[in-house]
């Protein structure tokens, strides 16, 4: 077979912020009368709470990833 390689679908890569951890939930403060704890998730800034990142355009053949 002669010519390049068919393009394959460039699979996602964890993102670097996060370790694809991509929501956290941090406690606002003390418990309320039912005793229950408030908590806030917050999502990652650089992966907007996806996980991952995409992976990068532009790849060289036989170049390192």
């Amino acid at each position: 077979m002669t010519g390049s390689a068919p393009a394959t679908a460039a699979s996602p890569r964890i993102c670097p912020n996060c370790d694809g951890f991509a929501t956290a939930a941090v406690s606002s403060g003390d418990r309320d009368a039912s005793g229950q704890l408030p908590t806030l998730a917050v999502d990652c800034p650089a992966c907007h709470g996806a996980g991952t990142l995409p992976a990068s355009a532009v790849q060289f053949v036989g170049g390192r990833a």
